[in-house]
């Protein structure tokens, strides 16, 4: 059983996040177009390029109205996210001379934010597809148109050549295979292969990083919630104390009186039935008073003892029938090997008292109690006849103060959960096909049962 809900705003965070960016990138495309038009004199292919812009931002409009919604923002939809914002700078840069593009570098930008929000395969994958864009732009792409003063250096530079040429240059030196054109592609291709090996350290180091930081996270909140637990925990405690010690006195005065009238029974034996009903409950408050205090004495001097599993499984069930004795209970043990030793820990049978107690007031009339272990761990299934768990139920069972019972705390189930856990064991709660809820109990035996 999981005490914390994991939150599913993870995923609306990082797709908040997405959008800012990509409102940015939209604002800066805009920009880039409008200096390129008003100081470069270029006539680029302006109505695609355009209508790719106000695409990604009609893209934008739809996440933004999609963060409404309460629905998680799974893995693959943000990858999804990010592979339509690859695609919109795929159209720009080759409507914008491609790979020849200064700002084909881009591409590790939706690299670098796959890698620090989502899982590896998703970066890998990532990485796959911006290397397969860049590598496409450097062969089917829109050539930059030249400026006017930039074509006509060219062809002054073209005349140079000639007559340099006329001139008389050696014929080896015409010959040389680094011309202007081929230094331009070993430069092309130098960027490409550039992107390739950061693409692969963007994915590598940045995705051990981002997964180090989110298991750091996660130790975190589990330390969080194990230190608001433990304070539950240790209160309850100290007022159950406070509790028992002042139950003693009531008690007492209850089995004096229960005593006097026990005498005059005679007179009414109408009563005599209810009065040993009553005397029996008194007992079983005064013992579990007794065990109370004789576990705080062991735990505060520290010795333990040791007994079968099978034992501690029977009187445990033998204690829990004395105090629910309308309830019907089969107990059907199933072994493999032996029966193991084990260091008894009074935490673990009042958690088991918990969990009985709960089957039996889902179940009043019957429950049933499978055991089967081996060397290595216990498992427990209690299984009641009611009519199961409401998906709320089965969602928050196990936390503090949540209940289902008109009377009842919420505080029985979160204990005994806290105290299996802190033995190493886990405990989860299920719907059966047939009918009725079980609730398994699994504890290694290797540590204190």
């Amino acid at each position: 059983m999981n005490l914390s809900l994991l939150a599913d705003s993870t995923g609306h965070s990082h797709l908040r996040r997405l959008v800012v960016l990509r409102s940015i990138a939209v604002l800066a495309q805009i920009a880039t177009l409008a200096l390129t038009y008003r100081f470069l004199d270029m006539a680029l292919p302006w109505l695609p390029m355009m209508a790719t812009i106000a695409a990604l931002a009609g893209l934008n409009l739809l996440s933004w109205w999609r963060l409404r919604a309460t629905r998680p923002v799974s893995n693959p939809e943000l990858f999804t996210q990010l592979c339509a914002d690859v695609l919109a700078l795929s159209v720009l840069l080759y409507y914008g001379g491609g790979s020849t593009n200064p700002f084909v570098s881009l591409f590790l930008l939706p690299l670098v934010i796959a890698a620090a929000t989502l899982p590896g395969r998703f970066t890998w994958l990532m990485a796959g597809v911006t290397t397969a864009c860049y590598t496409l732009l450097m062969k089917f792409y829109v050539p930059l148109p030249m400026r006017h003063d930039a074509m006509d250096h060219s062809m002054m530079g073209h005349d140079m050549v000639g007559m340099e040429d006329m001139a008389g240059h050696d014929m080896a030196m015409m010959d040389m295979p680094t011309t202007p054109d081929t230094a331009f592609n070993m430069h092309v291709f130098g960027m490409w292969l550039g992107f390739v090996i950061s693409a692969a350290v963007v994915a590598y180091f940045v995705v051990r990083m981002a997964q180090a930081v989110r298991e750091r996270d996660e130790a975190l909140a589990r330390i969080r919630e194990e230190t608001l637990r433990n304070e539950r925990v240790v209160a309850l405690g100290l007022q159950a104390a406070s509790a028992a010690h002042e139950l003693g006195t009531p008690l007492s005065t209850l089995a004096v009186v229960i005593g006097e009238l026990q005498h005059e029974a005679a007179a009414l034996p109408e009563w005599r039935a209810d009065l040993a009903l009553l005397d029996g409950q008194v007992r079983n408050c005064r013992r579990i008073l007794d065990k109370m205090l004789a576990s705080a004495q062991d735990t505060a001097s520290g010795t333990t003892r040791t007994e079968p599993i099978d034992r501690f499984l029977l009187e445990t069930l033998d204690e829990w029938q004395l105090l629910r004795p309308t309830v019907q209970c089969s107990y059907t043990p199933t072994t493999t090997g032996g029966t193991p030793q084990l260091d008894f820990d009074p935490a673990l049978r009042a958690a088991l008292l918990n969990l009985l107690n709960n089957a039996a007031d889902a179940s009043p009339e019957r429950i049933a109690v499978q055991a089967r272990w081996n060397a290595q761990q216990l498992v427990l299934e209690i299984l009641d006849y009611g009519s199961g768990l409401t998906p709320e139920a089965a969602t928050r069972a196990g936390s503090a103060f949540f209940t289902t019972k008109q009377e009842g705390r919420g505080l029985g189930l979160f204990l005994a959960n806290t105290s299996i856990e802190r033995l190493g064991g886990k405990v989860r709660l299920f719907n059966r096909t047939e009918g009725g809820a079980t609730t398994e109990v699994t504890l290694p035996l290797g540590a204190s049962a």
